[in-house]
């Protein structure tokens, strides 16, 4: 049985940096949690950063914090690249451990966004590109997705499956 990772916070883990969770009532995510297919990961909390949490943005795409050409800072200034690549590292042992090859992470996340994150301002501007976590897994072959993508998870799942 294929395994899937998956973002704590879309099952309702109370791990986001407000200390709220992001809770998905998928049909599919649902079916996935009671087959056992689930693995869930909070990369942020994962990597040792608290919740609550200062928001964090990524001052360049995912991609580049990975290749530590890039930071990823929050609001009040710090510098919390280590916890982010650190909590990147967990989930990708996770797929190591568990032969994942797909994942549902929360989009906009620093860590998890697949299709945006937020350009590193605070002003809520959106840049296309990948969070931290998603660049990783992505340059590991794992097909990543999110929490508006279940139904195209679940089409390949079902390829990986035949």
């Amino acid at each position: 049985m294929e395994k899937i990772l998956v973002s704590a916070c879309l099952l309702g883990e109370k791990v986001r940096y407000h200390g709220g969770d992001a809770a998905c009532d998928h049909p599919s995510l649902r079916r996935w949690f009671d087959e056992g297919r689930l693995v869930a990961v909070c990369p942020e909390r994962d990597g040792g950063l608290p919740t609550p949490r200062p928001p964090a943005e990524l001052v360049a795409a995912g991609a580049g914090v990975v290749a530590r050409l890039a930071v990823v800072r929050t609001s009040t200034g710090a510098d919390v690249t280590d916890a982010f690549l650190r909590g990147a590292e967990i989930a990708l042992d996770a797929v190591k451990r568990h032969r994942i090859r797909i994942a549902v992470l929360k989009d906009g996340s620093p860590s998890c966004g697949s299709s945006f994150v937020y350009d590193g301002t605070f002003s809520g501007t959106r840049a296309a590109g990948l969070g931290v976590t998603a660049a990783l897994l992505e340059s590991h072959g794992v097909r990543v997705f999110d929490e508006r993508s279940i139904d195209d998870a679940h089409a390949f799942l079902e390829q990986l499956e035949r």
